[in-house]
């Protein structure tokens, strides 16, 4: 019996043993696996060499680099804006960005001068911005092969952009410009001056006559439409849109209508009644002499409101869209604007696409701050617009209101070289007196062989 129980305590120890043996694999075991663990976990076993084994991923930022050999530089071109603080915050922007995204990096062009002139001659070269602005998306342009196709950064979001903006960036139906900015042009008015003087606002044109007269009292004239007297292209478009009229339709020039040619003489009346304001020392585009009270109204753009509330009062200034020619017809108000495309021609076009879908598209705070910080303008995607306090009451909510009834820009094919035929011949009306019918069938000649040309026919 007792060699029985010793055989038995043999075996047992010996059981015991082996379990120990293989307890004790187990645990060695388990430092294999700890160059895996994160690293937050390799102080746990000091005894084994894991630093040497991790080594290599403490060196991933090298392996990072080594991705960006050729990094991305994308040059973005803005023109000259006068708003002080807009060279920094695209400088802000494009800072943002680069810090956001490895492999790119993002330079500013500020062009002072003749911006297009400098635009037109750096994209004939290799050398030609990444990213730059247009006001509109022309025929020449995407003809020439310069404008990247912008398709596929609107998906999902394309209907919450103003149409009439899109219609500045459109060509056969593809997508060659983003909005950054809407300026709109209307007509603002001193309340208490046309109170005093028992004048309506003018819906008409002969409304607008009467009311400039009634506006005159000599020291302060009844309407100010800049020191061409009204022949300026912009305000050209929103006449000719209040005279039921347009300026291309496919391929033939269509603004010598019968209603336009009224319109043209109407102006043309309004001029010679000498109630206008003429010699100011400011422009259009500058309030100075509508805020001086030298006029009860002028035409400019949106941007000027800060000025002229600041100077008359909120109280005090009213807007209204250019007039229409008479009751049936409608008025307008002309849409204006920047837009930011693509080269196509660019050596990065995907990353330049990711960066303006990124700043223009996504980035609702820099849209508002964009527009709104530094001058006075509508973000052109209308979920963003909506997120602007400063759009939600007031003149500003108003002109936003005319938007989708009056708002109106023109036609991609419609070129420098015919604007300045149609600005040409009005001027040659409002300020020498020429014939109207003579003068509209002559520029709608020339624009007809410029259109021409330009389709190749």
């Amino acid at each position: 019996m007792k060699s029985k129980k010793a055989q038995r305590s043999i075996l047992l120890f010996t059981l015991l043993l082996v379990v120990a043996m293989l307890a004790g694999c187990a645990g060695a075991a388990t430092p294999a696996a700890a160059p895996a663990a994160p690293a937050a976990d390799s102080a746990a076993a000091p005894a084994v060499e894991a630093p040497a084994a991790e080594a290599p991923a403490a060196e991933a930022a090298p392996a990072v680099a080594d991705t960006c050999a050729e990094e991305i530089v994308l040059n973005h071109w803005y023109h000259q804006y006068g708003e002080a603080g807009t060279f920094e915050a695209a400088e802000r922007y494009a800072a943002e960005y680069t810090a956001a995204t490895p492999c790119v990096t993002v330079k500013v062009n500020w062009v002072p001068g003749d911006y297009f002139a400098s635009l037109n001659s750096a994209l004939l070269t290799a050398d030609g911005p990444d990213v730059f602005e247009l006001q509109t998306v022309t025929q020449d342009r995407v003809s020439a092969g310069q404008l990247a196709s912008l398709d596929d950064i609107f998906e999902g979001v394309l209907a919450e952009f103003d149409a009439t903006a899109m219609q500045r960036v459109v060509i056969d139906g593809a997508i060659y410009g983003v909005p950054m900015i809407i300026d709109p042009q209307f007509v603002y008015y001193n309340k208490s001056m046309l109170a005093d003087a028992g004048v309506e606002p003018p819906t008409t044109m002969d409304e607008l006559i009467a009311a400039t007269v009634a506006l005159d009292t000599g020291r302060v004239k009844g309407l100010y439409l800049s020191n061409d007297l009204g022949a300026t292209s912009y305000l050209m478009y929103m006449a000719t849109w209040a005279a039921n009229s347009d300026f291309i339709d496919g391929d033939k020039v269509v603004f010598n209508t019968p209603d336009n040619l009224r319109m043209w003489q109407k102006k043309l009346e309004l001029v010679q009644t000498g109630s206008m304001l003429v010699g100011a020392t400011t422009e259009w585009w500058d309030p100075g002499a509508f805020i001086d009270g030298l006029t009860a109204m002028q035409w400019t753009g949106l941007w000027a409101l800060p000025g002229v509330i600041e100077g008359l009062g909120v109280e005090n200034v009213g807007v209204i869209p250019w007039p229409a020619l008479d009751d049936t017809a409608t008025p307008s108000v002309f849409l204006g604007g920047w837009n930011q495309s693509v080269n196509a021609n660019s050596a990065n076009v995907d990353a330049s696409k990711a960066y303006v879908k990124w700043l223009w598209i996504d980035n609702a705070e820099a849209q508002i701050d964009w527009n709104l910080s530094y001058g006075f303008h509508i973000p052109p995607r209308s979920t963003t617009a909506a997120q602007a306090d400063a759009l939600k009451s007031g003149p500003a909510a108003e002109v936003l209101a005319m938007l989708p009834l009056y708002g109106k820009t023109t036609p991609n094919t419609w070129t420098g070289a015919m604007d300045s035929i149609y600005s040409d011949a009005h001027a040659q009306v409002l300020l020498n007196g020429a014939d109207p019918a003579e003068q509209l069938q002559l520029a709608a000649d020339a624009a007809q062989k410029e259109l021409d040309t330009l389709l190749g026919k």
